[in-house]
């Protein structure tokens, strides 16, 4: 090996140590909001732990670029996805994803409610991108545990259309779902493993 060649990847392994310790400074601004484990317990702040790895990236990309807009990841002063480098993303994302999910629902299951949402899960084909158990894969993320707060909200905003970034699939996947229904099915995802 080259002098040359050498240099180069004690250059790169120097970048990645780099972007991975400027990750590891993030991580606290992360657990603010989403938990210390991943696992939000703050009404309508998801829980990431345990999502995929390109969902989390994808997400994080969008935040940065402002294709998708929310406050709180977009503050003025100090944006939390502001800024970050596509190296950053990739940590942060493999930390997250690594990190195991746990149910955040509260409160005890109506029997009902489940029964309704399993059956709306069903009828809406909604294991046939988020998988059979719910947990998301690749770009496709995890509904399972999720909190019943932010899957009611974040379907809302899917049907309703004012989510920037949104998916026009999960648009049209709940075009006509009643309030009601949404209640339900989040009920039910929110309480699986």
């Amino acid at each position: 090996m080259t002098s040359k060649a050498r240099k180069g990847r004690w250059a790169l392994l120097a970048a990645l140590l780099v972007s991975a310790a400027a990750a590891q400074e993030r991580l606290p601004l992360c657990a603010g909001c989403h938990g210390p484990d991943g696992n939000s317990e703050i009404p309508g702040i998801p829980s990431i732990a345990g999502q995929p790895k390109l969902f989390l990236e994808t997400q994080l990309v969008l935040f940065r670029e402002e294709v998708r807009v929310l406050p709180r990841m977009q503050p003025p002063a100090k944006g939390v996805a502001k800024g970050l480098s596509d190296r950053e993303i990739v940590h942060l994302a493999e930390h997250f994803a690594a990190l195991r999910a746990r149910s955040s629902a509260s409160g005890p299951a109506d029997p009902a409610q489940i029964a309704r949402g399993r059956e709306l899960a069903g009828k809406l084909h909604c294991g046939y991108c988020h998988l059979p158990n719910f947990r998301g894969g690749a770009q496709i993320p995890r509904l399972a545990g999720q909190r019943e707060d932010y899957l009611t909200d974040s379907m809302l905003g899917y049907r309703d259309n004012p989510r920037g970034g949104g998916d026009t699939i999960m648009a049209a996947a709940l075009y006509g779902v009643s309030d009601a229904d949404l209640r339900a099915l989040a009920h039910y995802l929110a309480r699986l493993p």
